[in-house]
């Protein structure tokens, strides 16, 4: 992803008398895909290199550096966030707010774009170098660890995580017992129909949205694999998994070759090649629903401006649906995580970064993300609020992580393979490579390549 350079320099001053301002401008998020490494590794390595600086110099949140004297530190930050905390003018308020409140430190910012999909990556290139602070997608944390290159969160901001984050979310972000970064929104896929083509009660199964009968030029489901990270609510719907229910037990194995596994695959075979199913990559979701031709379609938050200034009245969400690929009924189950806010373990100004860190994720700074921007807070606080709890998306999307989702598996093996071979599934069975003849032998080759 290209990294775009916003160098923003603020001495305390300045930045007391911006405290009030604001912009008040209106932008989306992003999505996530890749995963994450081996537990105990990153534990004990993210440990040995971040818990004492996170810990010990966060826990105080500035009182090692400045402060207590009246003296003024010079403090250099860098935040890596993506485009839309920059486009909303959100990043700038905090900062601002952030300086108003430590007077202590005079603070030059250094604001770079980067997308919570793509931190990773940038983050590993060079990890001393990568940003003080940095927004990512939770299913990176692993990696993050193992590499040192995110410190372990003590005192007042892990107690923050513990005291305002709810307990499934906090999962997303701690390895064992210790706490690696502070969620603030939730990430997953829901369901998103054209109400001029589907009714609730029509979008309860997808038996019941490919039978819907609509104009031979109106697709009545999209299907998208997202490198296996949609593809994988039907395997796991049906009760399968990847290296056991929470995706860290090697020895389980993978079990997608089994009786289900074979009928769930099957099931896609016949949905990808329905001539009622629009297939990804041949077509745009934005192209179809701008001339109300598509029923049902999966995707985020990210897009739900997108898709709301298109269809306006006639959008509508709601939790993934059922299906029946054996003679049973079973949720789909989509992949849940959250993106969160971690701070490098190499920070030079660790104390002044983790009181940022914290800031950011906060019930007030939780509820100006969700008004800025739509995302959803993780804050129990900010959740509970009214203009949360009114919203359709805000329902919706903890309705989808309560009643339709499973963890994401945070594993080394995992996110080395999961994402090339199950995503290349619904390639090999759009191109024909894969049929009803040879399904048990390909899913044979696929738990083989998944376990070697």
């Amino acid at each position: 992803m290209k990294k775009k350079l916003l160098t923003i320099v603020l001495a305390a001053a300045m930045v007391a008398s911006m405290a009030a301002c604001g912009s008040n401008p209106d932008a989306g998020s992003s999505g996530s895909g890749s995963a994450g490494g081996d537990s105990q590794q990153g534990s004990d390595q993210g440990s040995d290199q971040g818990t004492d600086q996170g810990s010990d110099q966060g826990t105080d949140q500035g009182s090692d550096q400045g402060g207590a004297s009246g003296d003024v530190t010079d403090v250099a930050l860098k935040v890596w966030c993506p485009q839309n905390q920059v486009d909303t003018g959100i990043m700038a308020e905090q900062q601002a707010a952030f300086a108003a409140e430590h007077p202590e430190w005079n603070i030059t910012w250094t604001t770079e774009i980067v997308g919570e999909d793509n931190c990773k990556t940038e983050v590993l290139k060079d990890v001393e170098a990568a940003a003080d602070v940095y927004f990512f997608a939770s299913d990176q944390l692993v990696e993050l660890v193992n590499a040192g290159a995110i410190a372990q969160l003590g005192g007042a901001a892990e107690q923050m995580v513990k005291d305002e984050i709810a307990e499934s979310v906090q999962a997303t972000v701690k390895i064992g017992d210790a706490t690696y970064a502070i969620p603030f929104t939730h990430n997953t896929f829901f369901m998103f129909y054209d109400k001029t083509l589907m009714d609730e009660s029509d979008v309860a199964s997808l038996e019941k949205i490919m039978a819907k009968e609509t104009a031979d030029n109106v697709y009545n489901f999209y299907f998208e694999s997202a490198g296996g990270w949609k593809l994988g609510c039907y395997y796991y719907g049906a009760g399968l998994s990847v290296f056991g229910p929470e995706g860290n037990d090697l020895s389980a194995g993978v079990d997608w070759n089994n009786e289900t596994g074979v009928a769930v695959t099957n099931y896609l075979i016949d949905l990808i090649n329905n001539p009622k199913c629009a297939y990804d990559g041949e077509i745009s979701v934005s192209e179809l629903i701008e001339d109300h031709r598509l029923g049902v379609w999966f995707d985020g938050s990210w897009n739900y401006d997108l898709y709301a200034g298109i269809l306006g009245d006639d959008m509508g969400i709601g939790v993934i649906p059922t299906f029946n690929p054996d003679g049973n009924d079973y949720q789909l189950l989509g992949f849940y995580g959250s993106k969160a806010i971690g701070v490098n373990a190499h920070s030079k100004n660790m104390a002044a970064a983790v009181a940022f860190a914290t800031f950011l994720g906060n019930e007030a700074n939780q509820t100006l993300r969700f008004e800025k921007s739509g995302q959803v807070p993780a804050n129990i606080k900010a959740g509970e609020s009214e203009a949360v709890t009114s919203n359709p998306l805000a329902t919706v999307i903890v309705r989808e992580a309560n009643e339709a989702s499973v963890m994401q598996p945070a594993h080394e093996t995992f996110s080395t393979r999961y994402w090339t071979y199950a995503g290349a599934i619904p390639t090999e069975i759009r191109s024909g490579a894969i049929t009803k003849d040879n399904v048990k032998e390909r899913l044979d080759a696929f738990v083989q390549a998944m376990t070697e």
